[in-house]
């Protein structure tokens, strides 16, 4: 079962002069006088040379690395689909050349070259002539260390577990790619559409609360999301409860223990891949006193904006909103 897979970011520093003083009144005023025209200078010299001030980038990243990107990326090759995701929000949709086997967003994925998924493809990303590999804290170690062999800039990701973490993730993308200003963007519109959901939320009074249970996978080996999880966070933002919430991290739950929590709603987000899983859940046996199933209070969404740390994740929770508490969620 695929669990969900981060981050120290680094500051542009920035250069300023300072002015000396002198030995009398004259020499202070000369000397202030050409600190003042020193600093007028600067700071046009900096506004026309920004881009350029923004690299070398360098940055310890999640495998524990220090990594320094040179310049400012022309071939840009991802290794998994929330990377890929951010990348082309950042509008690098020219410099990317290459992507995990697993990409499916945006569709414009389907014409990069594939360089493999669990195992991946080194020949292929060395084929590529990458200067910058977006990587993540689950590819293989030693597929990593072979592209640093070869000379190849890596940066490794850690897994975004909550939207801070994918903020952070988003900026250091931005910064490692020359887009910081697209992704303080980015991140800025994420933070404000949330505002809206959750102004909407509060019109949720406490006893018309829900709980929710969000399955991955169907039966009989039922995974689900507890605390950490996006799960949890998402929910919270629209003022529902995580059925599972006292559960840790990602867990597999058997049936008995599901219809204990006798959950308002059931969310499944396997429906790429199994057909009609709401009859599914519907067809078990013993679930028939479920609240959920009672009140065909049972959707499928899709499992990526609800899963994927990237700049969607804002959508899934829309999604669940609109599924959950559709008198107050829908336009």
């Amino acid at each position: 079962m695929k669990k969900l897979h981060l981050f120290l970011l680094s500051l542009l520093v920035m250069v300023g002069l300072m002015a000396g003083c002198g030995s009398d009144d004259n020499q202070q005023n000369a000397n202030n006088n050409a600190a003042d025209q020193n600093n007028t200078e600067q700071t046009e010299d900096n506004g026309n040379d920004e881009e350029e001030a923004a690299f070398p980038f360098t940055i310890e990243d999640a495998s524990g690395e220090e990594v320094t990107v040179e310049a400012e990326p022309e071939r840009i090759v991802s290794l998994i689909p929330s990377n890929t995701e951010i990348a082309f929000a950042l509008g690098l949709d020219e410099e990317i050349v290459g992507v995990s086997d697993h990409d499916n967003y945006p569709e414009a994925v389907a014409e990069k070259e594939k360089v493999g998924g669990m195992e991946l493809n080194i020949e292929a990303i060395l084929a590529l002539d990458p200067d910058l590999v977006l990587a993540e804290v689950g590819n293989p170690e030693e597929a990593v260390k072979q592209l640093r062999d070869s000379g190849i800039t890596v940066l490794v990701m850690p897994t975004g577990e909550n939207f801070e973490e994918v903020y952070e993730n988003i900026k250091t993308i931005g910064q490692a790619t020359g887009q910081a200003e697209e992704a303080n963007k980015i991140v800025i519109n994420m933070q404000e559409e949330l505002d809206t959901l959750k102004e909407k939320a509060e019109q949720i009074e406490e006893e018309d609360r829900k709980s929710v249970f969000i399955e991955t996978s169907p039966s009989p080996e039922i995974y689900t999301g507890g605390k950490g999880t996006f799960y949890s966070e998402l929910l919270d933002v629209i003022n529902a409860d995580n059925a599972a919430g006292e559960e840790e991290g990602w867990v597999m739950l058997d049936q008995e223990a599901i219809i204990a929590l006798n959950p308002d709603v059931i969310i499944t987000t396997y429906g790429d891949y199994v057909e009609e899983p709401i009859a599914e859940v519907k067809g078990r046996d013993g679930w028939d006193d479920v609240t959920a199933v009672q009140n065909d209070a049972i959707y499928d969404v899709n499992t990526d904006l609800v899963s994927r740390p990237g700049p969607r994740l804002v959508e899934g929770a829309k999604i669940l909103g609109e599924s959950i508490y559709p008198d107050v969620f829908k336009d």
